[in-house]
């Protein structure tokens, strides 16, 4: 199967298209920038981002599993993406770039440390893999962005360094009693929230925005907060009705990019240019990576360091899930008031 894969050693031989010569805006995960005259800092952001792939010759999963993902894991790896972009915004910050050959900040190292290939990492391929067996799918069997998401949930729970409360929004409604109570579980709201009705983006329900407004010194109170919303946007291809919706999300400073991709092909879009999405591409094949003596992680192969892949919004299979990143209160909040403002399709899909 490794000979029908991309490999890491291909990546340097001209199979990416360079950057679009657009005026169009292009966004990245909440940054706009320039095509024309910011190609530089775009593919800064683009490398700086984690980016995790097929690996091989990894110790086996379960102790006598599979040693490589290829043909499979793609989704697991997506969950990584989005999983480690929120903790790079945690640790590090969202404007915070990676640079090849600098010296790693402490915080840096220990995300990597938690992707590692192996069964003890927090977010570990063998974690995802063996969590997911709860949700009814066997190693090596296929995800789709829900069960990845609710797997991601379940293993945040183990992970007291990053302290991140992770929301899995279904039926399109993100409920904020909920998410408040989730943040903030000693807090205690009374009172009886209003549902209103579902489209295809996440609704608001209850009043709570300013309650209990942290100070930055006391953002401790608050626990930083990863909210998935998987969502379905038409029935065998994307709904064209919901097309500028999906790029408004691009737009929020909270966005965390969206994990989908093709049927059985994930992948990691994390913004767009015109009609086009931009997105990193898990289908590579690289070796297992293990921490040197001193503790750090050779990091080359986790920033993709080509022109970043593109395609048609039409291409999109219409089983996504959405991501989004509030650290304090006050950015969920910010989040809400944005929401109502994107102009979301009424009708069914």
């Amino acid at each position: 199967m490794d000979a029908a894969t991309l490999t890491y050693d291909t990546l340097g031989f001209g199979e990416f298209e360079d950057f679009p010569e657009t005026s169009e805006p292009v966004w990245i995960l909440g940054k706009e920038f320039n095509a024309l005259t910011e190609k530089d800092d775009i593919l800064s952001d683009v490398t700086s981002r984690l980016w995790f792939t097929y690996r091989k010759n990894f110790p086996p999963i379960g102790g006598t599993g599979p040693t490589s993902d290829t043909g499979w894991g793609c989704m697991l790896r997506c969950g990584q993406m989005i999983l480690g972009e929120a903790l790079v915004c945690r640790h590090l910050g969202r404007d915070w770039r990676w640079v090849r050959g600098q010296p790693p900040r402490g915080e840096y190292i220990g995300i990597l440390n938690a992707f590692l290939d192996k069964k003890d990492s927090y977010y570990s391929l063998h974690q995802i893999a063996q969590m997911g067996v709860g949700e009814g799918k066997s190693i090596g069997q296929w995800y789709g962005p829900n069960t990845v998401a609710q797997v991601l949930k379940k293993l945040t729970v183990f992970d007291s360094w990053s302290r991140l409360a992770v929301h899995v929004a279904m039926d399109n409604t993100v409920v904020m009693k909920e998410i408040k109570q989730l943040c903030m579980p000693w807090l205690d709201y009374g009172g009886a929230a209003c549902a209103e009705p579902p489209g295809w983006m996440p609704t608001h329900n209850g009043c709570l925005e300013g309650a209990c407004a942290l100070a930055e010194e006391e953002t401790a109170l608050w626990k930083p907060l990863v909210l998935l919303i998987p969502l379905r946007l038409g029935l065998s291809d994307i709904n064209k009705a919901y097309i500028e919706t999906l790029k408004q999300c691009f737009q929020l400073p909270q966005s965390l990019g969206v994990i989908g991709g093709k049927p059985n092909s994930a992948h990691y879009f994390i913004g767009y240019v015109g009609e086009e999405l931009i997105y990193l591409d898990p289908h590579t094949t690289q070796s297992a990576v293990e921490p040197c003596e001193d503790s750090q992680v050779p990091d080359d192969t986790y920033h993709c360091q080509h022109p970043p892949c593109r395609m048609h919004i039409c291409e999109i299979d219409p089983s996504v899930a959405v991501g989004f990143f509030c650290r304090t209160e006050d950015d969920f909040d910010d989040w809400c008031m944005r929401i109502r403002k994107i102009d979301v399709p009424q009708s069914g899909v």
